[in-house]
């Protein structure tokens, strides 16, 4: 792999046995910000991550055999939900994020959807949505909700 090149990635369903270790990965990429808005508590965590990992739509996020990260890709009715998107400190910063982003993109253009997702108020994450076509819809003091709407609904 090329220095600042995404690695070879690929998805893989979710099952119990990683609740711990993306857990383990949520804490650590979300805690800093989570405690500058006061709502870091390990039992809050773990419940909030429960909630969202029993729900249809989890992914891993593997390179080779190593667990990444991972992401939920949640199709509703009349919009898909993105949350629960963690990556590895380890593989941050290399175009991994961005390369996942466009291929669950894509996945929503085949379904004609709009994707909606939740940034924590201050995260540098909201950069990285708006550079991928999300624009902020509604805010509140912990976060803000971003909607990239369908390519047929910007023409």
């Amino acid at each position: 792999m090329v220095d600042g090149e995404a690695p070879e990635w690929r998805f893989a369903p979710a099952s119990e046995a990683d609740f711990e270790p993306l857990l383990a990965i949520r804490i650590d990429v979300m805690r800093e910000h989570l405690e500058r808005v006061f709502r870091y508590e390990p039992s809050r965590a773990r419940r909030v991550f429960r909630e969202h990992f029993d729900q249809p739509g989890m992914r891993l996020i593997l390179i080779g055999d190593t667990l990444a990260g991972c992401v939920a890709f949640r199709p509703g009715n009349d919009a898909i939900s993105i949350d629960s998107f963690y990556l590895d400190r380890r593989f941050q910063n290399r175009g991994l994020g961005a390369t996942i982003l466009k291929v669950l993109l894509a996945e929503a253009d085949a379904l004609a959807k709009p994707v909606h997702l939740d940034v924590l108020q201050g995260s540098p994450a909201d950069r990285f949505y708006e550079r991928h076509g999300f624009r902020k819809i509604k805010e509140d003091e912990i976060e803000r909700t971003y909607e990239r709407p369908t390519p047929t609904a910007t023409r």
